[in-house]
């Protein structure tokens, strides 16, 4: 089953919603921000892989010390130096370390599916964002059309007027409807002002003159939609991997109650020039902790329920988001049907009447009454298209395929292994890998 959605090219004068999606791609700081948040989890593995390496440590003291003597009373002084290098290695811990890595590793992969979910939020607010400047657009031009009849209209009364065709009252009412079309004018104005700011909020610039969108190509079976995003989806993911978390974490702190074994070893040289060396092997475990071990066990077993049940809840709340996201989707269709057969009808009863009205037939509120019902019937026929295209795109995001890799934004997709495969080992600053990876950091910080 395929779920295709594709931004076609569009002519260079008119900026396209491709071209919208890759600029938010390229500039958004929520998504840079959740970038740095993974690689702060990345960081979490080679902090836990650490815990079965060398540690050494070194240590330089100096003591002074005076005495006095009291058959004497004489003071002395010393003033001894020591130097001292210590290397410890945690040799067997009951396997806690290990698990403690592979419980890290599953969050770091829970946190790759919170980017790709933060990454359609970001484009879903660009869609939303670019429909609502074609909406207010075509609002405001709507607006100023309307003003022009309203004025052409009150021209015309005040001429039948002068002739005795009509009375004040007509020429007053479409004055009244003129100062109301000025006043949504205005509105519409600010409206307009408004868009534009969400645009650049969310794509980080301003809009230029924006291209027609066609709707996203979905998938029409909302049961195939449903299975699709429950196996899917980010979310679903990202809390399977916290499921797995949880369960390595009860293994963790079950193996907390196994004996470790360590090594030790320290190099000492004083001022004198004599030195001393010493190594150490323990072996030992916990006999009683005052049941926190215990504890611990069982609260990561009542986090590994919680988990499953967030697992479970999660999968609901995809479900149903699918389910409203295809009912918004057929509305809007329908809305858009219903209003393209209103504009047609609307338009075909104004002109009818606007002519009979110069018949004498019909009066001025006529004409005005007509004029209104084709100006709600051409702002319901705008906001219905712009309705469906973001329904369109809502379906998408409720499946987990609102990304740039889905959409074909032809756009150099972050790569969340990267960090993460340069960070896994735990390398030091001196080795090669170490300076590669400060070269790497240098460049995101630029």
């Amino acid at each position: 089953m395929c779920f295709a959605a594709t931004v076609s090219a569009l002519p260079v004068s008119a900026e396209s919603l491709g071209d919208a999606l890759r600029d938010t791609y390229h500039n958004s700081g929520l998504l840079d921000q959740n970038r740095a948040l993974l690689r702060a989890a990345d960081e979490d593995v080679a902090q836990s892989l650490a815990a079965l390496r060398p540690v050494i440590t070194w240590q330089a003291q100096a003591i002074y010390a005076t005495s006095s003597a009291a058959t004497t009373n004489s003071l002395s002084d010393s003033l001894d130096g020591t130097i001292s290098v210590t290397a410890s290695l945690l040799l067997h811990d009951g396997g806690a370390s290990a698990l403690a890595t592979e419980a890290q590793k599953e969050l770091v992969l829970q946190t790759r599916q919170g980017l790709v979910q933060v990454e359609q939020q970001v484009l879903f607010r660009t869609v939303s964002a670019y429909m609502e400047v074609r909406r207010a657009s075509e609002f405001l031009a709507l607006r100023r059309s309307n003003v022009g009849v309203i004025t052409q209209e009150l021209r015309a009364a005040r001429d039948r007027f002068e002739v005795g065709e009509v009375t004040r009252t007509d020429v007053s009412l479409a004055e009244a409807r003129l100062a109301a079309a000025r006043s949504l004018l205005a509105a519409a104005e600010g409206g307009l002002v408004q868009a534009n700011e969400e645009y650049r909020a969310a794509v980080g610039r301003v809009p230029g003159r924006l291209a027609v969108v066609s709707p996203a190509d979905v998938q029409q079976d909302l049961e195939a939609a449903r299975a699709f995003a429950v196996r899917r989806h980010p979310d679903a993911l990202g809390a399977q991997h916290a499921v797995s978390a949880a369960e390595l974490n009860i293994r963790r702190a079950q193996a907390a109650l196994n004996p470790t074994v360590g090594l030790s070893g320290t190099l000492g040289l004083n001022d004198t020039g004599d030195a001393t060396r010493q190594l150490s092997l323990t072996y030992g475990g916990t006999i009683y902790q005052g049941g926190q071990l215990q504890s611990i066990i069982r609260q990561a077993q009542a986090r590994r329920d919680a988990s499953r049940a967030s697992l479970l809840i999660t999968s609901q709340t995809i479900s149903q988001n699918v389910g409203n996201a295809y009912a918004l989707l057929s509305v809007a269709r329908a809305s858009r049907d219903a209003s393209t057969l209103q504009v047609t009808a609307a338009r075909t009863a104004f002109r009818g009447v606007r002519e009979e009205a110069t018949l004498g037939a019909r009066t001025t509120l006529d004409v005005l009454n007509a004029e209104q019902e084709l100006l709600d019937a051409q702002a319901n026929a705008i906001s219905a298209q712009a309705d469906e295209v973001v329904a369109s795109y809502q379906v998408l995001a409720s499946m987990g395929l609102l990304t740039a890799e889905h959409l074909n934004l032809g756009v150099q997709s972050y790569d969340p292994t990267a960090y993460y495969n340069l960070v896994r080992d735990a390398p030091a600053t001196v080795s090669r890998q170490g300076q590669a990876l400060d070269r790497v950091l240098e460049s995101i910080g630029e």
